[in-house]
């Protein structure tokens, strides 16, 4: 949990000083810290999503496939 936080910190001070450096804005800088880091981990949630769906596909392609030949000896 501590990782969590201290990469959290770091993600709000990050967005923070990036946008108050583009605009000069503290305002700005604040509320980008705060809303970016929001959407940034629905969009992870999906992200992680989608990779899965690709991991199950790569899984469900690499079993073997039983073919005719195995399935008439049994």
């Amino acid at each position: 949990m501590k990782k969590t936080f201290s990469f959290a910190v770091v993600h709000f001070t990050v967005a923070f000083a990036v946008t108050y450096a583009l605009t000069g804005s503290w305002v700005l800088g604040g509320l980008v810290a705060m809303i970016e880091p929001m959407v940034n981990t629905v969009a992870y949630h999906f992200h992680e999503k989608v990779w899965d769906r690709i991991r199950a596909r790569r899984e469900a392609n690499e079993t073997p496939q039983a073919t005719e030949s195995t399935l008439a000896g049994a």
